[in-house]
């Protein structure tokens, strides 16, 4: 079993950043794509942000050039960077791991971007 659990969500004012983190652990030989989700009350979950285990990125156009996501292979984490935060970027986010062929996910973080 793989469990992932996220950190860093928080209350922030709109143009500030914010950290988050997500630490995979369990039976892991290797981890595939690991990525950032999003729902924000009313909506659907969407992507934010994918890497692949080659380190390629993918992000949805209302996140580019404000966030980052990176990985470590070494401790199995994921992070996203989020600069720049928008009223609109407030939601739940949910980190996402490929592991042996299975999908996993975190309980979830809020981040709530409000003056």
């Amino acid at each position: 079993q793989v469990q992932l659990v996220e950190s860093g969500g928080g209350l922030v004012q709109p143009g500030g950043s914010l950290r988050l983190s997500c630490a995979a652990s369990g039976s892991i030989i290797s981890i595939d794509a690991m990525g950032w989700y999003r729902q924000a009350p009313g909506k659907e979950r969407e992507l934010v942000a994918i890497i692949t285990r080659g380190g390629n990125t993918v992000y949805v156009d209302m996140v580019k050039g404000r966030f980052t996501i990176s990985r470590d292979d070494a401790k199995n984490t994921v992070d996203l960077q989020m600069n720049s935060l928008k009223p609109e970027d407030t939601a739940v986010y949910y980190c996402n791991a490929g592991v042996h062929s299975r999908q996993y996910w975190g309980q979830g973080t809020q981040v709530t971007v409000s003056s």
